[in-house]
């Protein structure tokens, strides 16, 4: 069969992002593994590096290790996997609340930088099926979402497993070839024994990844594409680590899938890891300040302090904050992948239940504002800037006011998204302030509307246009919390 893509960037940055993805905006991932099993923060998922590393910080992991399980000469992080029981993880349950939510596409991180693999994998033993739960939990997570309506992905960290361990600590399990299948391969690491390097950016300092180390990042691949046809494919960083031939082959081999199997995939990546346009750019804990030409997806958690996986001193992000971040991405051309940490035996903690069923009450009035839409000429409007913008901007939380408006579309309706309860008389100013960095923006006239709604308001309201923009005569009081949404119908449609 004639490839469609082949594995040079000129042909895959011909590949399209999936109408699907562009309809349904709004996934969620899980960090679910041994790491899970520890609960110490701040960023639980390096909890397996830094119980190896005493006084480089990160919430001293490392002491935290010694007190409560001993050194790590004499407890390693392979000592955690029996630990990993997941007595009581139901697919079925977790499929049920992220549908709740709203969530339309959803899956595990199927290997972080740890090594261990969550499903039933022939290539590496360290796996979910073989130890801990001694079940395929991808494969199962796959059959539940399918079951329940979502789209499935799976997540995948491995590339940084290379650098991840430091195998210079000769007094530990991670320099003992017997376990190299988990904690990977040795090989050189100039400056450690010097003592010259102590933190930062450790790969640097090591070799380059080895043939067999791309072959096998590679394989695990195969195993979930072969084995669960996943729609989406979402890397971390540490695609910058692998050859360039890996990296276009995999592209090229997977969209390829798409005539075999009938449906259109995605690919995401991060930094400059893949050339620009040949998969959609993921931004960790951030999003853009403005409407982009290009989509791509933002990586947050509901947790409040980037552990990704659960830990016990976390709190959780007010509801309001995640509808804020999804209204703005999807003004902005993006998209919102959340993240939930489940506890070690497989439960969601009850902050993060409350965080998910807070964004689907939401969803439930205003949904149609979000799904099948798409941006308009401007996201927005309204006094609130962000400080930064694209990884990790959302280190400052943005404070929204109700002047802030964000903007979406569809056919003949534009959607008006106030951040803020704007009271029974709302202005839609359409940035007519010529000092406004969108003063070129044609407002709508008056006998272009056919009518203005809000969602969750079973009338049409009355409104006019003015100096000041669109004045509408709004209801009294919310139909709903956090964000409210003008359903604005026009007598034509945008063009498309």
């Amino acid at each position: 069969m004639t490839e469609r893509y082949t594995p040079d960037w000129g042909s895959l940055r011909n590949h399209a992002t999936p109408k699907w993805l562009q309809d349904d905006k709004f996934g969620i991932y899980t960090h679910w593994g041994i790491y899970s099993v520890p609960e110490r923060g701040p960023n639980g998922t390096w909890y397996p590096h830094n119980m190896y590393r005493p006084g480089n910080g990160k919430g001293d992991q490392a002491a935290y290790h010694e007190k409560t399980f001993g050194p790590a000469s004499h407890f390693g992080y392979k000592d955690f996997i029996p630990m990993f029981t997941a007595e009581k993880f139901d697919p079925d349950e977790w499929a049920e609340l992220f549908k709740a939510s709203g969530a339309r596409f959803a899956g595990p991180v199927a290997e972080h930088h740890d090594g261990f693999s969550m499903w039933n994998s022939k290539v590496n033993q360290w796996n979910s099926m073989r130890m801990g739960p001694k079940r395929d939990v991808t494969g199962e997570l796959e059959k539940a979402y399918r079951a329940a309506g979502m789209r499935f992905m799976v997540a995948l960290h491995h590339a940084e497993h290379w650098w991840f361990y430091p195998h210079w600590r000769d007094d530990c399990d991670v320099s003992d070839p017997r376990y190299a299948g988990l904690y990977g391969e040795l090989h050189n690491l100039e400056g450690f024994a010097e003592g010259t390097i102590k933190n930062g950016n450790d790969w640097l300092a090591q070799d380059r990844p080895s043939k067999a180390f791309l072959d096998n990042w590679r394989a695990k691949i195969d195993e979930l594409i072969d084995g669960y046809q996943p729609d989406l494919i979402w890397f971390d960083f540490g695609i910058r680590l692998l050859q360039e031939n890996y990296k276009k082959r995999f592209l090229a081999d997977y969209y390829n899938k798409e005539t075999e199997w009938g449906k259109q995939v995605a690919v995401t990546y991060k930094g400059h890891d893949f050339a620009p346009g040949a998969a959609i750019v993921d931004y960790e804990l951030g999003r853009m300040d403005q409407l982009t030409y290009y989509d791509w997806i933002t990586d947050t958690s509901v947790d409040d302090m980037g552990a990704w996986s659960f830990v016990r001193e976390a709190g959780f992000k007010k509801v309001s904050t995640l509808v804020h971040n999804l209204v703005d991405n999807v003004s902005k051309n993006g998209y919102l992948l959340l993240n939930v940490g489940p506890k070690a035996d497989g439960t969601i903690p009850h902050g993060a239940k409350e965080c998910l069923r807070g964004i689907g009450d939401w969803l439930k009035i205003n949904g149609e504002a979000i799904f099948e839409t798409r941006p308009w000429v401007a996201h927005g409007e309204g006094p609130t800037e962000m400080e930064s913008k694209g990884h990790f901007s959302e280190r400052r939380e943005v404070n929204y006011t109700p002047e802030d408006i964000r903007f979406t579309c569809r056919d003949n309706i534009l959607y008006a998204t106030f951040l803020g309860w704007p009271g029974e008389n709302s202005v839609i100013r359409f940035n007519q302030d010529e000092s406004s960095s969108f003063a070129t923006i044609k407002r709508l006239e008056a006998s272009e509307i056919e009518s203005v709604r809000m969602l969750g308001v079973d009338r049409e309201l009355e409104f006019a246009m003015t100096r000041n923009g669109l004045e509408i005569k709004g209801p009294s009081e919310p139909p709903c919390q956090h964000a409210f949404v003008y359903k604005i119908v026009r007598k034509e449609p945008f063009e498309s």
